[in-house]
This record gives C-alpha cells, sequence and structure tokens, in this order.
C-alpha cells in the first residue's frame, strides 16, 4: 500500500535550504520515493491553512518511508532543513 509523506516547508535561510533540496532526491529515490508534487502555487479551499512550500513523495509502503526518514543519508540533510526552515511533515498511507 502506498504512502506519502506531506511536508509544509516554511523555509527561513533560502542559501542554507539550498543544499538540503539539492541533495535530498538522491536519499528519497533509493527507498522508493518520487515526488508527486514539489512547490507550486497553492489555493486554500477550506480552513485557515496557509500553506508555504508543499511537497508530497510517494513511496511503495510506509516502512519504506519511514526507513528513509530513519536513516543516517537523511538524518544529515534533516539537521540542515531544520537550521534553515520550519516544517510540519505528515506521513500518509493510502
Amino acid at each position: 500500500m502506498a504512502a506519502y509523506l506531506i511536508a509544509d516547508v516554511d523555509i527561513t535561510d533560502a542559501a542554507v535550504f539550498e543544499e538540503y533540496r539539492r541533495d535530498v532526491p538522491a536519499t528519497e529515490a533509493r527507498y522508493g520515493g518520487r515526488y508527486m508534487a514539489r512547490g507550486g502555487a497553492t489555493k486554500v479551499l477550506e480552513g485557515d491553512w496557509e500553506p508555504h512550500r508543499l511537497v508530497i513523495v510517494e513511496f511503495p509502503d510506509l516502512a519504506s518511508l519511514m526507513a528513509w526518514y530513519g536513516s543516517p543519508e537523511y538524518s544529515r540533510l534533516k539537521a540542515i532543513r531544520e537550521r534553515c526552515a520550519k516544517t510540519r511533515i505528515i506521513a500518509l498511507e493510502a
């Protein structure tokens, strides 16, 4: 069953975020992740949500998503992201 990582990223330091943005796709691909959406225009249809940069990554299953999220190669990038962005992330099994 596919699983999706959905992230709302509020970038606070674009120069530092560039390293994260450049390097993270290869780590996701190793776990079967592929981008469904990254950035782009959003339109809130209901509620008071004010999304920033939305990212949706599809993984083969929740186990693959969680293996990537806890992996050593992503750990380094996660630390970079935490320094340059405020992020809300959820995993959705579909």
